[in-house]
């Protein structure tokens, strides 16, 4: 895990995102997915970091059902970084759209995502240290796996590898599943 945390501190922009988010004081609050996989990825293949699709903020809040935090953290994140194309979710909430049972916090939430390696997140925690919350372990991500999550039909996780377009961009990827 240090050296996802090593590749992610070097880098200024992504050190930016992570204090923006900080500064909201979310609950569980992280940036999940392709801001820690493909920094990752791109350093596997010797690639300076990619530009990304959208920045995926994940949060926890049981008590925000009407999803106002969620608005309030956008509206601040695009205030402070209006280039960038922020995703915030209220994992609280997710379980509806997604079919499943109650997640109880983040990390459960993630354990649902339809790639292992995309559940990844990271965090400036309290003391200003980074923090990563990697469910399935980051031996896969460093190791340019790309695997199938079996909580989620292999149709969606082969669909989603086909239209991102991930062994285009990172051809050294071992598919498993």
């Amino acid at each position: 895990m240090n050296s996802v945390c090593q590749l992610i501190s070097h880098d200024l922009w992504r050190m930016q995102l992570l204090t923006a988010v900080a500064q909201l004081d979310l609950p569980q609050a992280f940036i999940a997915a392709g801001f820690v996989r493909n920094c990752v990825w791109d350093a596997l293949h010797g690639y300076q970091t990619s530009a990304l699709n959208d920045v995926d903020v994940i949060f926890f809040d049981q008590s925000d059902m009407a999803d106002m935090r969620q608005h309030q953290a956008m509206l601040a994140l695009q205030s402070a970084h209006p280039n960038v194309k922020w995703q915030i979710k209220n994992q609280a909430l997710m379980h509806i759209r997604n079919g499943d049972p109650a997640y109880s916090d983040c990390e459960d939430a993630m354990r649902y995502w339809p790639e292992q390696e995309t559940a990844v997140a990271v965090r400036l925690n309290v003391n200003n240290q980074l923090e990563l919350l990697a469910p399935f372990g980051v031996e896969g991500l460093l190791a340019g796996k790309l695997t199938h999550n079996v909580r989620r039909d292999i149709n969606l996780f082969l669909e989603r590898v086909a239209t991102k377009q991930w062994i285009l961009h990172w051809p050294q990827l071992e598919l498993c599943y």
